[in-house]
């Protein structure tokens, strides 16, 4: 009568040159899915950039419209007015400049430089400040520079400005700045405090001016580029949704080796317990 077989642990059946052998199969498909889902990742954020760079291109080929048609002084900023080209005639109060602390350029660490403008026109011939107090203020971001060091290359131009530039949506307000002059947030609730209303509830990122300021070469502040929606514009749900696919097939895959050397462990267990109800069983034993 043969032996009864001994019963074996997972990995004793694990270490079986044939068990190995299918371990490295499965991990060959687990590592080619997860290679296509990165590769459908990749694919993902490749079209939203595309995305949102066919979106800029129609935004810019549409150019600019009054601030007053796109966002009426006091009214909610959409989100979808980010990065929108507008334009807008007033005039600059330099007595109510501030310099936004640790704004990041190119890599470099400076300033922003936040003016007033006191609006004249805002594409709606003051119909969109009839029933306010006054006629409005725009926060104008007029740049950025390296240091807080005062220039004369600095001040904006005298008189009746028209500019157009890129709205941006108002921040939350901040702790104040570090020493007077300065802010650390562009935030429209906490500057209608200090320079008076009414107020748009964004801001203005310039573009051009007429007119114009001194360039960055000759000292004045340098031109920003477009805003755009913290985080960009999400990847495509389509490509994000076939990259977890890849994934959980090639975690399938590991599943199922782990899953049939379980089996066959269990297998052996329960021949093992057979054979030895069977001896047990016999008559006259």
């Amino acid at each position: 009568m043969p032996e009864p077989t001994a019963p074996r642990s997972f990995w004793a059946v694990a270490r079986q040159p044939r068990v190995v052998g299918l371990l490295v199969l499965f991990l060959l498909a687990a590592a080619v899915c997860a290679r296509l889902g990165v590769w459908q990742l990749d694919r993902a954020q490749q079209r939203a950039e595309l995305s949102a760079q066919q979106e800029a291109a129609e935004l810019e080929a549409a150019g600019p419209e009054g601030v007053g048609v796109l966002l009426p002084p006091q009214s909610s900023f959409p989100g979808e007015l980010v990065g929108r080209q507008a334009w807008v005639e007033g005039e600059y109060d330099p007595a109510g400049q501030l310099l936004v602390e640790d704004r990041a350029l190119d890599g470099r660490v400076g300033y922003l430089v936040l003016t007033p403008l006191h609006v004249t026109d805002d594409g709606t011939q003051g119909a969109s400040w009839a029933d306010l107090s006054g006629a409005p203020v725009l926060p104008v971001v007029r740049g950025w520079v390296a240091t807080p060091e005062e220039s004369a290359a600095l001040d904006p131009p005298d008189g009746v400005v028209r500019l157009t530039g890129y709205l941006q949506a108002s921040e939350a307000a901040g702790q104040g700045g570090s020493a007077p002059g300065l802010t650390d947030a562009i935030s429209t609730g906490a500057l209608v405090n200090e320079w008076g209303g009414p107020m748009y509830s964004g801001y203005l990122v310039l573009l051009t001016s007429d007119p114009e300021q001194p360039s960055a070469a000759d000292g004045g502040p340098a031109q920003l580029p477009r805003p755009t929606i913290e985080g960009g514009t999400g990847l495509n749900l389509q490509n994000l949704f076939y990259a977890l696919q890849w994934w959980v097939f090639g975690g399938f895959a590991v599943l199922l080796w782990v899953r049939l050397v379980r089996d066959e462990a269990a297998g052996g267990k329960r021949r093992t317990r057979g054979e030895d109800a069977g001896i047990a069983g016999l008559p006259g034993a």
